[in-house]
């Protein structure tokens, strides 16, 4: 598959096997304003947009199944005017969700709605509703999530229906225990994404991307546009993947 943008860039020719599920952490929303004298909502704000890009410019690429960490279990200690920024940020993405709805695109939400707003966890709880049919695309949204949050929530769930005899603990192995985590019935992470010169995992899907590739690249979210996924997907191409094998 070859791309071709302005005279002056060299073709990108994109792997024939792309990968079936891209983890994205958009990060460096901050920092991509600090560097403007910019207040860190803008940032989220220019985030949110590149959002949008990148979804679109995924499903243009035919990739079945993508993930974004949009706010982790953490970011609640973030400073308030902050936190408060990026829900009013995620309100109006899900008050303009209904152009999604058009493009077949089925929404899951990751995490435990539960600390949401009461309208955010309407909207949230409707729109998986409305789009559980969808076969196109699946765009997988991490909000209030944690990666070892995911799996106490998992152990919690197995150790009840084992209390109530309805399995024993004996029969507990990694299906069980992946059919009661957020992604039930959806492929693991074959790449993960971290911009913003970070290397590190921060608690995102830890046990889905047990055999992902990783890529890293400094360049901040908000500028993480298509050429960077390009070369990101190209790097992938490159990668040896033997899940332990020879």
């Amino acid at each position: 598959m070859a791309l071709f943008g302005k005279k002056e860039k060299e073709e990108i020719v994109l792997p024939e096997k792309l990968p079936q599920h891209i983890g994205f952490i958009m990060d460096g929303n901050g920092r991509w304003a600090k560097k403007r004298g910019l207040p860190r909502t803008f940032g989220h704000v220019e985030g949110a947009k590149n959002f949008r890009t990148i979804v679109r410019y995924c499903k243009k690429l035919g990739i079945q199944n993508i993930s974004f960490y949009a706010f982790s279990t953490e970011n609640w200690t973030r400073p308030l005017e902050e936190v408060t920024a990026i829900m009013n940020i995620f309100r109006d993405y899900l008050n303009d969700v209904q152009e999604l709805l058009t493009e077949n695109t089925k929404m899951v939400f990751l995490g435990d709605k539960d600390k949401f707003a009461p309208d955010l966890r309407e909207k949230m709880i409707k729109l998986e509703e409305d789009t559980k049919d969808c076969k196109e695309m699946t765009l997988m949204l991490a909000a209030n999530y944690g990666g070892r949050d995911e799996l106490a929530r998992a152990a919690r769930i197995l150790a009840k229906k084992a209390a109530d005899g309805e399995i024993k603990p004996e029969d507990i192995n990694e299906q069980s225990i992946a059919d009661e985590l957020y992604t039930k019935g959806l492929p693991d992470v074959d790449l993960v994404i971290r911009p913003s010169g970070e290397y590190r995992l921060s608690n995102y899907l830890i046990w889905q991307c047990a055999y992902a590739e990783y890529y890293f690249t400094d360049v901040l979210w908000p500028d993480f546009g298509t050429d960077e996924l390009d070369k990101a997907l190209v790097e992938f191409g490159k990668r040896n993947r033997r899940f332990g094998g020879v």
